[in-house]
C-alpha cells in the first residue's frame, strides 16, 4: 500500500492538525493503506492577511496549494496533495443590513491537476470585532486578541475557538473543511 505524503502550504499547528486529523479520518479512502506525512511548508497566500470576502479567502487557499505544486514540481517532491488553507472574513448583505461571517476554505490538488475546494462553515463575527477588523483595517489575529484579551489566540483555539466558546475550534474548522475539499477525491460521484 502506498503512503501518503501531503504538502500543507502553512507551518502553523492548528492548520497541519486540521489536516492530519483529516487524514486519520479519510486516509484508506484515499489508498494510503501504510499511513500518511504531512510535510508542512511557508507558502505565501498572496492576498492580504484577513481576506474580506469569500472570493479572496478562496483565492489564498488556491494560491498556497498551487504554490505548493510549483515546488513539488520544481525540487521533484513526493507530494500525492497540496493543500492550502485559508481564513478570512466574508461580507454580506442581506436586506440592506452588513453581515459578516469567519470563514475557512481548504483547496486540495494532486499531481494531475485534480483540484477541489472545501468550506468550514460560517460564523458571525460581533459588530466590535468587524468594526475594528473591517472598518478599521486591523489583521484579525490582532483583533482577536485584543478582543479576547489575551494574545497568540490564532496559534490555538483562533477566532473560531472566541466565537464559539470553544464549541468549534481554528483547528475543527480547518479540519472539516479539508474533509470537504478531500471527498471528490475518494467519493464514487465526486470527481473534481
Amino acid at each position: 500500500m502506498e503512503k501518503l505524503i501531503v504538502a500543507v502550504g502553512s507551518t502553523r499547528r492548528p492548520k497541519l492538525d486540521a489536516v492530519r486529523e483529516a487524514l486519520s479520518l479519510i486516509s484508506t479512502r484515499l489508498g494510503a493503506g501504510a499511513g500518511f506525512d504531512v510535510a508542512g511548508v511557508a507558502v505565501p497566500s498572496g492576498v492580504r492577511h484577513t481576506p474580506l470576502s469569500r472570493e479572496e479567502i478562496m483565492l489564498g487557499a488556491r494560491q498556497r496549494a498551487e504554490a505548493l505544486l510549483g515546488i513539488a514540481r520544481g525540487e521533484n517532491e513526493p507530494w500525492k496533495y497540496c493543500v492550502g488553507l485559508e481564513g478570512g472574513l466574508d461580507l454580506v448583505y442581506e436586506r440592506g443590513e452588513r453581515w459578516v461571517f469567519l470563514e475557512n476554505w481548504v483547496y486540495v490538488i494532486d499531481g494531475t491537476g485534480r483540484a477541489s475546494f472545501g468550506q468550514s462553515g460560517a460564523v458571525s463575527v460581533p459588530a466590535a470585532l468587524v468594526k475594528t477588523v473591517v472598518d478599521d483595517g486591523i489583521e484579525l489575529s490582532d483583533a482577536i486578541d485584543a478582543y479576547a484579551g489575551s494574545h497568540g489566540i490564532r496559534d490555538g483555539q483562533g477566532a473560531w475557538g472566541v466565537l464559539t466558546d470553544n464549541l468549534i475550534t481554528r483547528k475543527e474548522s480547518f479540519r472539516l473543511a479539508a474533509i470537504n475539499a478531500f471527498a471528490p477525491f475518494f467519493t464514487p460521484a465526486g470527481s473534481p
